[in-house]
C-alpha cells in the first residue's frame, strides 16, 4: 500500500484506543461536512465503536439520503467521550453548541483542509491541499484498512463532488479524480447522489435563486458581484438557511466577476459573509482573515459584527484593494 503521513497512524491508534467516539462538524454544515461526518461515523460503527455523529444544525433536507440510518442529531445534553474527531472545522469556535456539549473528551482529533484551520485538537491533520476533507476521510479508511461500504462511499463521494463544485474548481487535482473512481468502484450510486444534490431544489430555493437574480449588484468594472439576503428574504420566499448553499455560485458565473460576494443577515448587526474567487491572482481567504473569518484560496468566509452598510463597505473596498493589487 502507498506510504501515508504518519500523522495517519496515530489517528488511527487513538482511535483503537477509544470506545466511545462523538464525530462533529461545523454550524451551517454543507455536503463536505456531513459526507465527512456520517461516512466517518459509518466506518467507526463498523469498528465497533460506541458513535454520536453530532452537528448544531439540522441537515439538510437534499443530503438527508446520505443518513437513512438516523445517526445525525443536536446534541440534547452534555456527555463525556473517550475522542471527539471534528472534520471539516477550521476551528473549535465552529462547532457551536457542540463544543461545549462534548468537552469532557480524553482527547481531540482535528481533521480538515481548510489553510485557516486553527489547529484546536490534540491531533491535528490539516491537509490544505486536498480538495475536500472527504478525500482525507477516503485516505483514513484505506490506509486503516477499514472496509469502505456503498453507504461510506456515497458520503464521501458526495463530499468530494460538492466542495469541488462538481470537480470544477481549481482545488481539483488529478488525485482527485482517482479518489472519485475509487469510491464509484466501491459502490457510490452517482446517478442517485446528482439527483438528490443538484438536481432536486425545492420550490423556496427557486424563489431565494429567482431573488438572487433580481437583486445582485456589480462594482468596480463588473469585477466584483455581490447581493444581501435579508430574514425578510427568507420570509418572504420560504427558504431556510439551507437553501442558500450554492448560491453564490450562481454571481460567480457571470462573466466578468473575479469575486463574488453574499452578505447574509443573522442579526440587525451581525452579517455572514461568503466569498467566492475565480482566479488564482486573488485569494479571499486572506480577504476574510481581514474580518476574523477564513477558508481557502477560492473559498472563504466570515462572521462580521457592525452595521449592514458599513459591513458591506469595508468588505467591498477590501475586494477593491486585492483586485488592483494583484499580479497582472
Amino acid at each position: 500500500m502507498k506510504s501515508h503521513p504518519k500523522i495517519i497512524d496515530r489517528i488511527i491508534q487513538t482511535i483503537d484506543q477509544s470506545h466511545s467516539i462523538c464525530v462533529a462538524g461545523h454550524v451551517r454544515p454543507d455536503g463536505d461536512c456531513i459526507g465527512s461526518q456520517i461516512g466517518l461515523s459509518l466506518a467507526l460503527l463498523k469498528q465497533g465503536k460506541n458513535v454520536a455523529c453530532w452537528n448544531e444544525d439540522i441537515m439538510p433536507q437534499k443530503y438527508a439520503f446520505l443518513d437513512p440510518r438516523g445517526l445525525w442529531h443536536k446534541p440534547s445534553e452534555p456527555r463525556e467521550f473517550d475522542l471527539l474527531i471534528c472534520t471539516d472545522c477550521a476551528s473549535f469556535e465552529r462547532l457551536g453548541k457542540v463544543g461545549p456539549a462534548a468537552a469532557q473528551r480524553k482527547c481531540l482529533i482535528n481533521i480538515d483542509h481548510h489553510q485557516s484551520n486553527t489547529r484546536y485538537g490534540e491531533v491535528n491533520w490539516i491537509s490544505a491541499l486536498e480538495s475536500s476533507t472527504g478525500e482525507l476521510i477516503f485516505r483514513l479508511l484505506q490506509s486503516a484498512r477499514w472496509p469502505i461500504t456503498p453507504a461510506i462511499a456515497d458520503c464521501l463521494f458526495t463530499a468530494v463532488s460538492t466542495d469541488t463544485g462538481s470537480f470544477q474548481y481549481s482545488t481539483t487535482q488529478p488525485v482527485t479524480y482517482h479518489t472519485a473512481g475509487e469510491l464509484v468502484r466501491l459502490g457510490a450510486h452517482v446517478e442517485t447522489i446528482c439527483h438528490e444534490v443538484y438536481q432536486s431544489f425545492s420550490l423556496s430555493r427557486v424563489r431565494l435563486l429567482k431573488h438572487v437574480y433580481n437583486h445582485f449588484h456589480l462594482a468596480h468594472n463588473d469585477q466584483i458581484a455581490y447581493l444581501w439576503l435579508k430574514k425578510k428574504d427568507f420570509a418572504r420566499t420560504g427558504a431556510d438557511r439551507s437553501d442558500t448553499e450554492g448560491l453564490i455560485d450562481h454571481i460567480r458565473a457571470i462573466e466578468p466577476v473575479v469575486v463574488a460576494a453574499v452578505f447574509e443577515e443573522v442579526e440587525p448587526e451581525l452579517t455572514r459573509l461568503s466569498l467566492r474567487s475565480k482566479s488564482p491572482r486573488i485569494d479571499v481567504n486572506e480577504i476574510a482573515s481581514q474580518f476574523g473569518g477564513g477558508g481557502h484560496i477560492a473559498a472563504a468566509g466570515a462572521r462580521i459584527p457592525g452595521k449592514p452598510l458599513s459591513v458591506q463597505r469595508r468588505v467591498i473596498a477590501a475586494v477593491k484593494k486585492a483586485l488592483d493589487s494583484a499580479p497582472k
